[in-house]
C-alpha cells in the first residue's frame, strides 16, 4: 500500500476551470471518502489519480514519487465503478483473474489468488457462472474481487454502490468497511451519498465547485462544520439553516430569529449584540417539549420506526425535527420544538464560516 498526496492539483477542459488547486495526503492505509454534489469534481480527481484523465497543472505522488507522466497500468492501483464493468461472455473466475493474465502470472498463481479473493468476499459458489446470471449484489463484489487480485498499492472506489436497491446498498457497504479493515489497502472512496462517506472513512473530505470545503473525520464534520455548505451537506435529514439577529440575554447571548422566537445560545461563543447570524439547527437535536423553543404548526408526519420526522412550518419557513417513533402527532396540530443552547451552531451570514468559541 502506498501514500497518495496531491499538491496543487488543477483540472481545466479548455476554459472550464474543474478542480482549482487541491492540496490533499492520503496516509498508508487510510480509508478516505470524497464527498460533494454532483459536478462538484470528485470523480474527475479519482481518475486523475488513477491516471484516466491528465494534470493541468499541480503533482500526483505516490510514495513521494510523481506519477503524473506514469502509465495508468504501471501505477499499481485498482479502480472499482459503478457500473461494474464486467466482461459478459466470461465467467466470474475469468473475470477476474483478466487482468492477471495479461500480466503474464503463472496460473498456478493466478488461480491462488482468485481462490483467495473469491473465499474472501464469498463468491466461490459462483465462480462459473457468467455476469448475466448473477444479482446486482453478486457483481460489484466480482467487481471488488477483481480489483483485490491485483494486490494494488490503492483502492479507487467511484460511486460503487449507487446501481443498488437502498437494502442491499446497506449490506455492500458493511461489506466493504469490513473488506478494508481485513486487507487495510489505501482507500479513495467517491460518493455524493454523505451517510455512506460518515459510515465507511476514517476521514472525509467535502468538495464543493472543485476546492475543498473541509476535511476531517466524520464526527468532526458533523459537530464542528466548518461552514454553511459543510452544515448543510453532513447530516441526515439535512440540517436547518434560520436567519437571526444576535440579541443581550440576562443569562448570555442570544439570537432572535427573523419573524420569529429568541432562542439562547453558548455563552462561550463569540457573539455581539446587532450581529446578523444563521443558526443551524440538526433535526435529532429538537425535541418535543416546553421551554425555550421554536413554536409552529405540524405539516407532514414521517414515521420510520424508531424515529418520526416531522416538518412544521414556523415564522414563514419550514423545518424538520427528529422525534421519537412514539411521537403521535398530526397536520395541523401545534409543536414546540426545543433544543439545548450548546447544540446550536452559529454562523457568520455575511462569510459563511462558522463562528468559534472564545
Amino acid at each position: 500500500m502506498s501514500t497518495v498526496e496531491l499538491v496543487g492539483l488543477r483540472k481545466s477542459y479548455g476554459t472550464a476551470d474543474i478542480l482549482h488547486g487541491i492540496d490533499l495526503s492520503v496516509a498508508q492505509g487510510e480509508f478516505m471518502a470524497l464527498v460533494g454534489p454532483s459536478g462538484c469534481g470528485k470523480s474527475t480527481l479519482l481518475r486523475m489519480i488513477a491516471g484516466l484523465e491528465l494534470v493541468t497543472g499541480g503533482e500526483i505522488r505516490f510514495d513521494g514519487r510523481s506519477v503524473n507522466t506514469v502509465d495508468p497500468k504501471r501505477r499499481n492501483v485498482a479502480m472499482v465503478f459503478q457500473n461494474y464493468a464486467l466482461y459478459p461472455h466470461m465467467t466470474v473466475r475469468e473475470n477476474m483473474a483478466l487482468n492477471l493474465r495479461i500480466s503474464g502470472l503463472p496460473r498456478a498463481e493466478i488461480r491462488k489468488r482468485v481462490d483467495e479473493a473469491a473465499a474472501l468476499l464469498e463468491v466461490t459458489p459462483i465462480l462459473d457462472r457468467r455476469p448475466s446470471q448473477l444479482s446486482g449484489g453478486q457483481r460489484q463484489r466480482v467487481a471488488m474481487g477483481r480489483a483485490i487480485v491485483r494486490d494494488p498499492a490503492v483502492f479507487l472506489f467511484d460511486e460503487p454502490l449507487s446501481n443498488l436497491d437502498a437494502k442491499l446498498r446497506v449490506q455492500m457497504r458493511a461489506e466493504i468497511k469490513a473488506l478494508h479493515q481485513k486487507v487495510r489497502t489505501t482507500a479513495i472512496y467517491v460518493t455524493h451519498d454523505q451517510i455512506e462517506a460518515m459510515t465507511l472513512a476514517d476521514r472525509v473530505v467535502v468538495l464543493n465547485g472543485g476546492r475543498i470545503e473541509q476535511q476531517g473525520s466524520p464526527i468532526e464534520l458533523y459537530r464542528n462544520p466548518a461552514n454553511l455548505f459543510v452544515a448543510g451537506f453532513i447530516g441526515s435529514p439535512a440540517m436547518n439553516l434560520v436567519d437571526a439577529e444576535v440579541v443581550a440575554g440576562g443569562e448570555g447571548p442570544a439570537a432572535r430569529i427573523d419573524g420569529g422566537e429568541t432562542l439562547r445560545l453558548d455563552p462561550a461563543l463569540a457573539l455581539a449584540p446587532g450581529q446578523r447570524v444563521v443558526l443551524g439547527l440538526r433535526p435529532e437535536h429538537l425535541d418535543a417539549a416546553e421551554g425555550d423553543a421554536l413554536h409552529g404548526t405540524v405539516e407532514l408526519v414521517e414515521p420510520t420506526g424508531a424515529q418520526t420526522h416531522v416538518t412544521f412550518g414556523f415564522a414563514g419557513r419550514r423545518a424538520v425535527a427528529v422525534l421519537d417513533g412514539s411521537y403521535a402527532g398530526a397536520p395541523g396540530d401545534r409543536l414546540t420544538a426545543r433544543i439545548a443552547p450548546h447544540l446550536i451552531h452559529v454562523f457568520d451570514r455575511e462569510t459563511g464560516q462558522r463562528i468559534a468559541r472564545r
